[in-house]
């Protein structure tokens, strides 16, 4: 009869154990599932912030006559030319806000380059470089702004060279 209690007893403890495993392995899972959400969402923030610096540094490094425009795949070929007439990414006309858009892997990017005032960029000092990168975050649609300024090159004092 001992024997029948220390059966009795031991499936007992292997149900206890399997009932504590599962539980365990549910908060595992758990947790598990939510580290990879942290790192999915860190791979889009990477990205949208690779998107908008690049943006950046295009903008920075372009000839300034061709500020306004977009060799957006190297072929010599112009895809893009900034507007400020109030059409398609251009939310207001002659406000001094030149932009674009694109896609990039499923994330928007919409850039801009806005003078202090309503002159020809030739005529300018200085310039705004904005990049927005849209995506979808923890509570819905997010974007990611980048800015920087970039002077005339030409421009040397109040009259450009």
């Amino acid at each position: 009869m001992k024997r029948k209690r220390e059966e009795g007893s031991t499936l007992l403890e292997a149900m206890m154990a399997a009932a504590i495993a599962g539980v365990v392995l549910m908060g595992t899972m758990e947790a598990v599932e939510t580290a990879a959400r942290f790192v999915r969402r860190a791979d889009v923030v990477t990205r949208a912030q690779s998107i908008a610096q690049s943006r950046l540094e295009a903008k920075r490094s372009v000839a300034w006559p061709l500020l306004l425009a977009e060799d957006m795949n190297g072929d010599g070929a112009l895809e893009t030319v900034m507007r400020d007439d109030g059409m398609g990414p251009d939310e207001e006309a002659g406000d001094g806000i030149y932009s674009a858009m694109t896609e990039h892997e499923g994330l928007p990017e919409k850039w801009m380059i806005e003078i202090n005032r309503p002159v020809p960029l030739a005529s300018v000092g200085m310039v705004t470089i904005t990049s927005v990168v849209t995506f979808e975050g923890v509570g819905g649609r997010q974007e990611l702004r980048m800015k920087t300024m970039r002077a005339n090159p030409a421009f040397v004092g109040s009259v450009p060279q």
